[in-house]
């Protein structure tokens, strides 16, 4: 397993260099930029074929930086400097332990005070370029595509919340015993939970800014099962607990061109330190499984993938809104329920019935893909029969 950037490429390349980036992390930021990627693909589209609209909005021009700009920029400038110097003079420190660094209070003053003395005076002369004897109060116009850098970022934070809390109440015996390190901790993010959250705030964002949100939702659903699928990945390389159940059952003849591991593995040096140490490992990842376990993570970034060539390809195909993202909630709704069977997850108990919180959200999908797809169908062609009197 490679818990960091830095033993991905010493294992591929041998190249030895000390990165604090962790694996898990630097795949979920390349999903994000992925889905980006795509929505903003989609979005061009649907403006070119007339589906999406520019809004205008008012704006005033030429108006020198207000107090709150600059204060704004200066706040912004000490966080990066406070960390980033301390980050440069105890570079050691970071790499050994990236989380704990990057979430603690310690950073270096002086840093922080140049950093926030030089952002505030960017944006002093910044707006002092742009000054004008008279402000003026100008008309702009804003395509659905101009905001994807807005959208991605609504996403990345709801995302992240949203996979947090949702972990931490699939998980309440561990978040009762360390509710602030649970909070804080990288590790232990719900895939659905940052889905939902994500979804929502986007959402919401796209109606605040006249975007209707079934055409937004149509053009981030491949983009969707992309990031999934390449953040999946990220859970594989780094080895973070999202694995399957036991299999020790042997390698059927028929996946005789299925590598070993692809079917039953331990995930050395795994990042959560699971299982047995590893004999003669010294340093912070040094345990393995103690029997093989299905690599499900692998299993969910192949299946995904190529969902997303599906939904990329009928993109086009279909013209009712809504009906592409019905499609979307349910391939990735029957994917997970598939996938559940044999991954390890934490089960309630209602009535007899034993169930993860990830199936429960994969049936909840599905019957909201399955009811989507007949309502989107039915109310478009309806929408085709009425006549246009224009």
């Amino acid at each position: 397993m490679y818990p960091t950037l830095s033993d991905l490429l010493n294992d591929l390349f041998g190249i030895h260099v000390q990165l604090p980036i962790q694996t898990f992390g630097f795949l979920v930021a390349l999903s994000f930029l992925a889905a980006a990627a795509t929505l903003s693909l989609e979005l061009k589209r649907k403006e070119r074929a007339g589906l999406l609209s520019a809004t205008t909005r008012q704006v005033w021009t030429g108006k020198p930086a207000s107090i709150g700009e600059l204060s704004f920029s200066a706040f912004i400038g000490f966080i990066i400097g406070y960390k980033l110097l301390f980050f440069a003079l105890n570079y050691s420190e970071l790499v050994a332990d990236p989380q704990g660094s990057l979430l603690s209070t310690k950073g270096n003053l002086w840093g922080g005070i140049l950093f926030g003395a030089g952002s505030a005076w960017l944006k002093f002369r910044e707006k002092e370029k742009l000054k004008k004897p008279k402000p003026e109060l100008t008309t702009e116009t804003v395509y659905p595509s101009d905001l994807v850098s807005n959208f991605t970022m609504v996403a990345a934070i709801a995302g992240i919340l949203g996979a947090k809390v949702f972990h931490n109440l699939e998980y309440l015996d561990s978040f009762y015993k360390d509710p602030v390190g649970e909070l804080l901790s990288f590790s232990g993010l719900t895939m659905y939970g940052g889905l939902i959250v994500a979804s929502v705030a986007v959402i919401w964002y796209g109606i605040k800014n006249k975007v209707p949100p079934l055409h937004l939702c149509d053009a981030a659903a491949p983009g969707l099962m992309l990031a999934y699928g390449t953040g999946r990945i990220g859970c594989q390389l780094s080895g973070d607990g999202d694995w399957g159940i036991v299999n020790t059952a042997p390698k059927p003849s028929a996946l005789g061109w299925l590598p070993d591991w692809a079917w039953s593995f331990n995930y050395p040096h795994n990042v959560v330190n699971e299982g047995i140490p590893i004999q003669g490992c010294e340093g912070r990842h040094c345990f393995m499984l103690e029997q093989g376990v299905f690599p499900t993570p692998l299993y969910e970034s192949v299946a995904c993938i190529l969902l997303f060539f599906v939904l990329w390809y009928f993109r086009k195909k279909i013209s009712a809104p809504g009906l592409l993202f019905s499609l979307y909630l349910l391939l990735n709704g029957i994917e997970r329920f598939l996938i559940e069977q044999i991954r390890v997850n934490s089960k309630y108990h209602v009535g007899g019935i034993a169930f993860t919180q990830a199936q429960l959200i994969s049936v909840i999908l599905v019957i909201l893909g399955l009811v989507g797809i007949w309502y989107f169908h039915r109310r478009h062609q309806k929408e085709s029969l009425v006549p246009n009197h224009g």
